[in-house]
């Protein structure tokens, strides 16, 4: 009773709740030192990532994402550290401990931010789901958010 809605990428057995596909073009890619030589890429191949230190997502290496998109087996890859939230992943980065595989839009890499995102060569289809509780009691102003949210992804 305490979260009115999920947000979640890739799909998870939707029995349990009601949801709404938001179409999405999220992009992977690497968060990397704005300094490192792979950020002169505007794009990085699978290729470049194989023998480099890699920090990944808990949620990734579950799903075998990461072998989907560097087309590699996760034993052959090095896999120098983990994290479940990206800020903590940048914070690794920032340390020099490696290159974190994630989406782009999550880590602000603006303006005098020592880090860089660029999207990999390679990329996978990705679903975004908004979900939520089937038979809710939800408030006005949750239930207004849902409308509008309906309405937007209808248009």
């Amino acid at each position: 009773g305490l979260i009115d809605f999920g947000v979640l990428f890739d799909e998870v057995d939707m029995s349990k709740y009601e949801y709404l596909n938001i179409p999405s073009a999220e992009r992977f890619g690497v968060l990397m030192r704005r300094t490192d030589p792979l950020a002169q890429k505007t794009s990085i191949a699978m290729e470049d990532l194989w023998d480099k230190p890699l920090i990944i997502s808990r949620q990734m290496l579950q799903d075998e994402t990461v072998s989907r998109l560097l087309q590699r087996d996760l034993d052959k890859l090095n896999i120098a550290a983990t994290y479940s939230l990206l800020y903590n992943g940048s914070l690794m980065v920032e340390e020099g401990i490696g290159y974190a595989i994630c989406l782009d839009k999550i880590i602000n890499t603006s303006g005098s931010s020592s880090l860089c995102f660029r999207p990999l060569t390679r990329q996978i289809e990705t679903n975004l789901y908004i979900l939520w509780k089937k038979y809710p009691v939800f408030t006005k102003a949750v239930e207004h958010f849902l409308l509008k949210m309906q309405e937007l992804i209808q248009t």
